[in-house]
């Protein structure tokens, strides 16, 4: 079985973001930069499913030499194989331009399944792994907690929750899987992962030889700023009842949410 993973290095989530002396991107000085925790999941998924019925496990990123530090990580963490399209900020800057690129390379490798976060921290629009989905025309399961892959490899099921309640879907295979926490606890990177990664080459992937465009951006960013700083907290003078009452009249009179 071929599984293909689709992985984004993100700050971690601990970081202190400010924006750059050019207003329109965030400033890298300090930021440590980690795998994508939802992203996380889903490389160790893919391997729990290469480990029970055999095949290979291929990571996929986008950007840079940072990109391609996530997928070395993944090569030590037990991936087979791992493929970087190298984008210069010209093709994915937006949902829709990392869809069809990811998009793209998926049809190029030909998997029969492909894994991916959620979403990545780092933007949170949650948005390319159904777009995958739809350019590629797969079923498709998002949010997922717990996910079964048949033994002859041709089906899925997946489950999902949902307001009060667990939604399980069956799926016909190929099809794009995103992960929620809860769908298993990933694995760390043994030294003797890490030292067979080191042997192991990231492939490049031209945008040409897949038939894209030199720029797919449909989005342009034109400002990054900090949020409006928050108001200082306000203490309450006098006993218990006197603060309820005087808490009271400010959000109903000054803060107008009562």
């Amino acid at each position: 079985m071929k599984i293909l993973v689709c992985v984004k290095q993100v700050p971690a989530t601990d970081s202190r973001i400010k924006p750059a002396a050019d207003g329109i991107t965030i400033d890298p000085a300090g930021l440590e930069y980690v795998i994508n925790p939802y992203d996380e999941i889903a490389v160790e998924e893919a391997l729990r499913i290469k480990e029970k019925l055999g095949g290979e496990v291929v990571a996929v990123g986008i950007g840079g030499a940072r990109a391609e530090e996530g997928l070395r990580t993944c090569l030590a963490l037990g991936c087979d194989r791992a493929r970087i399209l190298k984008d210069d900020s010209r093709l994915a800057t937006d949902a829709q331009s990392v869809a069809t690129l990811l998009a793209a390379i998926i049809r190029a490798e030909s998997p029969d399944l492909v894994l991916m976060g959620k979403q990545a921290v780092d933007d949170d629009q949650m948005a390319v792994p159904s777009m995958v989905a739809e350019l590629l025309d797969w079923p498709q399961a998002t949010v997922v907690v717990k996910l079964e892959i048949a033994p002859d490899g041709k089906t899925a099921t997946a489950e999902r929750e949902i307001e009060g309640a667990v939604e399980v879907l069956a799926l016909q295979l190929p099809a794009v899987i995103s992960s929620q926490k809860g769908l298993n606890e990933p694995r760390y990177a043994s030294l003797k992962g890490i030292m067979a990664a080191k042997k192991k080459a990231v492939e490049p992937v031209d945008a040409s030889t897949l038939g894209l465009a030199d720029s797919l951006a449909l989005v342009r960013t034109t400002a990054v700023s900090p949020p409006p700083p928050r108001p200082e907290g306000r203490r309450l003078d006098g006993d218990a009842d006197s603060q309820v009452r005087e808490l009271v009249r400010l959000l109903h009179e000054d803060y107008k949410v009562i």
